[in-house]
C-alpha cells in the first residue's frame, strides 16, 4: 500500500530543503511563493555584492530559485 521509496542518506539534505520549500509554498500559495522567491533572489544578489554578505546571499539565491521553481511547477 505504501509506494514511497526510501531516500538514500546522501540525498537527505536536498530532500529536506525541497520539503521545506514545499511546506512554505503550501502555506503561502503558489503566486505569493513565486514572488517571495523572487524577493529572496534579489536580496541574495544584493548581499552577494559584498564579500561578507556572500555567505548569506548565495544560500538566499538558491532558496529563492527553489521556491520559484516549486511555485511554477
Amino acid at each position: 500500500m505504501n509506494n514511497r521509496q526510501r531516500t538514500p542518506w546522501f540525498l537527505w539534505p536536498f530532500v529536506a530543503i525541497w520539503r521545506l520549500v514545499a511546506g512554505i509554498l503550501g502555506l503561502t500559495g503558489r503566486l505569493i511563493g513565486v514572488v517571495l522567491g523572487l524577493v529572496f533572489v534579489i536580496v541574495g544578489f544584493v548581499l552577494s555584492l559584498t564579500v561578507i554578505g556572500a555567505v548569506v546571499g548565495i544560500p538566499l539565491i538558491i532558496l529563492g530559485l527553489l521556491m520559484m521553481v516549486r511555485g511554477l511547477f
